[in-house]
Order: C-alpha cells, then sequence, then structure tokens
C-alpha cells in the first residue's frame, strides 16, 4: 500500500456523493465519488479535490409537450459541509481570484476518513465574475470553461499544500485538471531558477501524475486555443512546447494530448476503451482499469439483508459477493420484490402512475444524448405490442437528462415521450424526471432487467449496469464498454448483437436483436420460469457484482500506478 504520510489527491471537475450535494452531472462524477468511497474503505492516503457548484447542474422539468425545462438547483453548502480557515489564490485575466474550500469527510467501513474538498470563488472579495466561476457545472462558454478549470487544478493543487497535506501523487479524473500539471512544471522551474521547460521539468510533472481518460469520442477531449489558455491563466513556458500539448496545430492545446505526456500513467476505463484511446492518441501507453462501482452504495436494503444472513463479510470485502452463489434464489427474488415495490411507489408518488407490480419492469436510465440511442426500445411499436399481447405483459420505465445544449437528446425525449402516448391503455411507458443518485438507487434495484443501447464503440465503461447486477438485475445491453467483460449469455444477462459500418443499418440490426431477444428469451424466462429467472438474478451478482467494484478498481490503481 502507499505510504500512509504521502498523499493521493484525486482531481475531478464533478464528484457525486449523495442528491443533497448537486456538484455532478452523471457517470464520470458518481464514479468519483464512488473511488473515494472506496478508498475510505481500504485506508488509503486519498483526497478528493472539485468545484462547489452553488446553483448545481440542473433541476429538469418537462413541459405538456415533452420539452425539457432547466432550473437552477440551489443548496447551501454552508449547512452540509465544513469551511476550511484557509485561502488560497489563482490568476484570471490578470486579477487575483481568492478561493476557498469546504470538505466533506467520508468514513470508510472500517473508520478511516477521507477529505473532499470542494472549491469555491463566490468570495466577496472577488470581482462578480469571479464570483461565478465555480457557480454552475458544465455551464458558460471555452473561456468560462478555462477558468473553472484554472480553479480545479492550479488553486486545488495549492488548496492541498496550504492545509498541509504531502500529496505525491496527483490523479487526473479526465483532463480537466490538465493546468496542476502547469503549477507542478511552475514549481520546478522556481525550484530551480529555469526559464524553460527542460527534460528534468517534464520528468517531474510526470513522477507525479496519473491519469484517466473517460471518452472514446474525439469531441469529448477538451481543446483550447492556447492564446485564449495564456490570456486567462498568464503566460507560461509550457505553451512554447506545443510537442507537449498539440495534436494537430500548435495554436490548440488539447488536455488529453497534455495529460498523456506528462503523466506516469495513463488508463481507459474498460479494456475496450483502451484500445479505442489507443488508436486515437498513438504512440501513447494506455492501460486499461475497467471501472466499478461502490457496493455499498448501491445495494438496495432489502438485497443487503439478505446478504447481510448469507454473506455478512460483503461489506468490507466486495470480491466475497461471489459467495451469492450459495444463497436459495427464492430470497433472491423476494429481496427483489421489495425492491421492485419501492420503485414502483416512488413512480407513482413522481409521476400519478400506477404501474403493476406483476408485469416485466424494463428500466432505461442514462444521459438523453444520440450516441446512447434511448429511443430504440420504442423505435418500432407493433413489435413492443405483439411482445406485450403475445409474449408476457411489460412497462417501461425512462428516466436522463439530456444537456441543455444538447438539442438532439431533447428531441429523444420528446420521441419517448410522443411513444407513451401512443401507447396509452396498451403498455405502461413513463418518464420520471430529473435523474439523480437518490432515483437511480431505486432503479438499480427495483427494475427487471436493465437496458443499455450505447452505439459501438462510444461507450467507454457504464456503469448503471454493474449497479444492477449488485441487485440481481441482469442486462441486456449492446457489446460494448464493460459489458464486454461482464456478459455471459443467458448467465448474467443477454447480448444485442450485430455489426454493420453504415449507423442507421446497425440500429435496425440491434434494434431487431433487441427484440428478438426480449421475445424469445428474457420475457419468457420471466414469466414462465420464476426459478430459471432467479438463477440468472444470483450469477448477476455472484459473477458481476462481486467484481466491477471500485474496491477491485482502487486496488489496480494501487498497484499499476500509485506505487510506481
Amino acid at each position: 500500500m502507499p505510504d500512509p504520510n504521502h498523499l493521493i489527491a484525486y482531481f475531478s471537475l464533478e464528484i457525486g456523493l449523495e442528491p443533497t450535494i448537486p456538484t455532478y452531472s452523471g457517470g464520470l462524477g458518481v464514479l468519483a465519488g464512488d473511488t473515494l468511497r472506496a478508498a475510505a474503505d481500504l485506508g488509503l492516503p486519498f483526497a478528493g479535490v472539485t468545484l462547489l457548484y452553488r446553483d448545481g447542474y440542473f433541476t429538469q422539468g418537462l413541459d405538456p409537450q415533452g420539452r425539457q425545462i432547466e432550473s437552477r438547483t440551489p443548496w447551501e453548502p454552508e449547512t452540509l459541509l465544513e469551511e476550511m480557515p484557509v485561502r488560497t489564490y489563482v490568476p484570471i485575466e490578470g486579477r487575483t481570484t481568492a478561493v476557498r474550500a469546504f470538505r466533506l469527510m467520508l468514513r470508510g467501513g472500517r473508520g478511516h476518513h477521507v477529505p473532499v474538498y470542494f472549491l469555491d470563488t463566490d468570495l466577496p472579495e472577488n470581482t462578480d465574475q469571479d464570483r461565478a466561476i465555480t457557480r454552475a457545472l458544465y455551464a458558460g462558454d471555452p473561456d468560462h470553461r478555462v477558468k473553472q478549470e484554472a480553479v480545479l487544478g492550479i488553486a486545488g493543487k495549492r488548496m492541498i499544500r496550504s492545509l498541509s497535506h504531502d500529496a505525491v501523487c496527483f490523479h487526473m479524473n479526465e483532463g480537466h485538471a490538465f493546468l496542476l500539471i502547469v503549477e507542478l512544471l511552475s514549481e520546478h522551474l522556481a525550484r530551480f531558477d529555469k526559464a524553460a521547460i527542460d527534460h528534468d521539468a517534464v520528468a517531474h510533472a510526470r513522477r507525479h501524475c496519473v491519469f484517466t481518460t473517460h471518452t472514446p469520442v474525439e469531441a469529448g477531449h477538451d481543446r483550447f486555443a492556447v492564446e485564449r489558455v495564456r490570456a486567462i491563466v498568464g503566460d507560461h513556458p509550457l505553451f512554447a512546447r506545443h510537442d507537449l500539448y498539440a495534436r494537430r496545430s500548435p495554436e490548440e492545446l488539447n488536455t488529453t494530448v497534455l495529460a498523456l505526456n506528462l503523466s506516469r500513467y495513463a488508463n481507459g476505463v474498460a479494456r475496450s476503451h483502451a484500445e479505442v484511446s489507443r488508436r486515437m492518441f498513438p504512440g501513447h501507453a494506455i492501460d486499461a482499469v475497467t471501472n466499478g462501482v461502490h457496493a455499498r452504495s448501491w445495494v438496495a436494503p432489502p438485497m443487503a439483508a439478505r446478504l447481510d444472513r448469507h454473506v455478512p463479510s460483503w461489506r468490507f470485502r466486495s470480491a466475497d459477493l461471489r459467495l451469492a452463489a450459495g444463497i436459495p434464489e427464492s430470497e433472491i427474488r423476494a429481496a427483489h420484490a421489495e425492491a421492485k415495490a419501492g420503485l414502483l411507489d416512488h413512480v407513482a408518488e413522481r409521476t400519478g402512475s400506477t404501474l403493476d407490480p406483476g408485469r416485466f419492469t424494463i428500466a432505461f436510465a442514462r444521459r438523453a444524448t444520440a450516441y446512447k440511442r434511448p429511443h430504440m426500445l420504442v423505435s418500432d411499436l407493433d413489435r413492443l405490442r405483439r411482445l406485450n399481447d403475445h409474449v408476457g405483459p411489460i412497462q417501461i420505465v425512462y428516466a436522463g437528462k439530456a444537456h441543455p445544449h444538447d438539442g438532439r437528446g431533447k428531441e429523444l425525449i420528446r420521441r419517448i415521450l410522443a411513444a407513451r402516448d401512443a401507447l396509452e391503455g396498451q403498455i405502461p411507458i413513463v418518464f420520471v424526471p430529473d435523474y439523480d443518485i437518490a432515483l437511480c438507487r431505486l432503479l438499480v434495484a427495483g427494475s427487471d432487467l436493465w437496458l443499455n443501447t450505447p452505439e459501438p464503440p462510444l461507450e467507454a465503461s457504464g456503469t448503471s449496469g454493474m449497479k444492477a447486477a449488485l441487485n440481481g438485475v441482469p442486462s441486456l445491453s449492446t457489446l460494448d464498454g464493460w459489458w464486454l467483460e461482464g456478459h455471459i449469455e443467458g448467465v448474467t444477462g443477454w447480448a444485442i448483437e450485430g455489426r454493420a459500418a453504415d449507423p442507421e443499418a446497425e440500429f435496425d440490426l440491434h434494434a431487431a436483436s433487441m427484440y428478438d431477444k426480449l421475445e424469445e428469451q428474457i420475457v419468457p424466462l420471466f414469466t414462465n420460469d420464476p426459478a430459471g429467472w432467479g438463477r440468472v438474478m444470483r450469477s448477476a451478482i455472484a459473477l458481476n457484482g462481486a467484481y466491477f467494484t471500485t474496491e477491485r478498481m482502487v486496488r489496480d490503481y494501487v498497484s499499476r500506478a500509485y506505487l510506481h
């Protein structure tokens, strides 16, 4: 294990811990929160660094026409977090901007604590525009994004030092913390009175940095005009070294290229994603550490009670969930029935729709965006009707926010709601607005099937299906991301299959495969063989739930990244 006196500082633009702390938008932030909880469980010398976001991400509503309505999500950090007494400063457009930190202490299963620091520029000594830097997550133009990332990387590094943490490893969760590298370079240059970046300066930064990339999509890698970065944070010798940061043009800083060049270890978040990343960034060593989820945070109380009875060690050694293979399948089904009742009660309270606990319940819940293809399930209403009328009654629960600037994602939500209206009185479909951690906990535990339909190879990993597996909910998913590693046909779930060069043709192949699997295998098993369905649920826990955890993931980081 790492030296307990030498801190691992984990930098993430978003960290999701609880719905009452709305400093996350989705999977990236929730993964960061689960990572920090696992570090606390393992007793690691860890600290998390993120931004405060007093306005949160956004609260989602839907108008009668199915249009997404976005509103602020104000909260009071002073009532939930501890303000730290120190201040640090970051240069913003020639101004000295003050930054404070609020702290949340995460307590691990054996009593070890990991601090999480939320950085805030909303201070009276700052200008109005600087006070707004940390107001909202993923808001504003590219200049605003650089300012946020300057607070994260530069002020975050300085805050860690001001709080007397001896950080020797900085883990950048995505390229958002790229200016942390600039701060490390500055420290080396100042210490040795250098004016230019040389081999030793690069080696100094590399020695301290670990980098995780999360996106297989070119547009997902931040790129900023160098002149704008210079105008915001000030001139720096790095900007004369385009060999360290540029991919195509020396006038454009690619944060992923910089992080790859100045990190001692880099990884993708699934084996397939690492392969895609190596193709995107040839010449770089990019390992694979497949994501996981924090088991205690995601197993619903009814299932946790059964696991406590049969495998009490699971709370401290998540790999022991493999022993769930010995739990009677009837107990697994009984626990799930309790969780399902809780989900349906919540759906009724939130939407006014009463769902039937006896119907096969399919859940689709994730960010609404085109590559995730949320409309696939309702792309052929006649096949849905045939499934419902001739194989077994079904019902569908949707949830997910579209990014405020994602017009296609918003249109897909309207399409889903149009299908809901077209099937009214035949197949119940509900869309539960404002998807968050609390709703996710109910959905991954209470649905019967977790549906995932991303367009390969655009799913880096995906973690919601891992959460479902912990609760005995099998997946039906395209073979992408983590599912390539977790899928055993008919044992842990089912694969949506088919390949075509043309995206529209592949969509049609995948839709046909999805409907075929539902009609011929999945719904008949659920309807006609409850014991057989229970065995699939049990396998999902024992095989996937036991492996795809942040305990295993963080141990991988320790052995491959942190100890070197």
